[in-house]
């Protein structure tokens, strides 16, 4: 569907598309906007689950036009209709809908538990991987934890299947006495010196996890 590239892997906020102009409807919410200088009315309709999609009525004639959803329609005019449509919805996907990538029990437990600590929400600093976070500290900016998304083979398991993680700070010394390959892994992705890696699969006690990612915010102040 032309729309859903937007929208993947995000979910609706109702306060954030009220404020951007959305109304409620019965189904859901409905936003309009004139494109290409008035001579098209671009309606966004998002049903309660979320599901985006899209009408594009001329103003002439009244009726829909639908080739700039045709990715083999080709030409200036279709491709700056497309344009122009496009630029609205990835505006309303930036400004009304958020992240919705995590969605283990432990791992909504930490994101919950640094956003009530520490006021910080999971940053996605990466297109190309858009299933990967950071949080950082906001005096120094520096990175103290990561949520990624990963097959267990990565961290020299026997299995493909697709883990959250966690990366914390730790202190180098310290690495050798914690990093078992069971439970702690060398850092993926990172200085495998300062940094580790735990599964969010419940192997590790979610009040742990809390208590070290204390250690790894006090460590990123330096």
């Amino acid at each position: 569907m032309f729309e859903e590239k937007f929208f993947k892997n995000r979910k609706a906020s109702r306060v954030k598309l009220m404020s951007y102009g959305f109304s409620e409807t019965l189904n859901g919410y409905k936003y309009s906007t004139a494109v290409m200088n008035g001579q098209f009315v671009l309606y966004v309709f998002v049903t309660g689950d979320g599901t985006v999609a899209t009408k594009m009525i001329d103003t002439a004639s009244d009726e829909e036009y639908t080739l700039h959803k045709i990715e083999s329609s080709v030409g200036a005019y279709v491709g700056e209709v497309r344009a122009e449509c496009e630029s609205v919805l990835r505006d309303i996907s930036e400004k009304c809908f958020d992240p919705d990538i995590f969605h283990g029990e432990q791992t909504l437990a930490v994101i919950e538990y640094v956003r009530e600590r520490y006021g910080d929400e999971p940053e996605f600093l990466w297109e190309k991987f858009s299933d990967n976070a950071v949080w950082r500290r906001r005096d120094n900016r520096k990175w103290y934890g990561l949520i990624l998304t990963i097959p267990r083979s990565k961290l020299g398991l026997i299995s493909d299947e697709i883990v959250e993680v966690i990366d914390l700070r730790i202190k180098p010394e310290k690495t050798p006495q914690t990093v078992d390959n069971m439970r702690y892994f060398p850092g993926w992705h990172m200085n495998k010196k300062s940094w580790y890696t735990i599964i969010l699969d419940g192997s590790v006690p979610t009040e742990e996890i809390f208590r070290r990612i204390d250690e790894s915010y006090i460590l990123a102040f330096k």
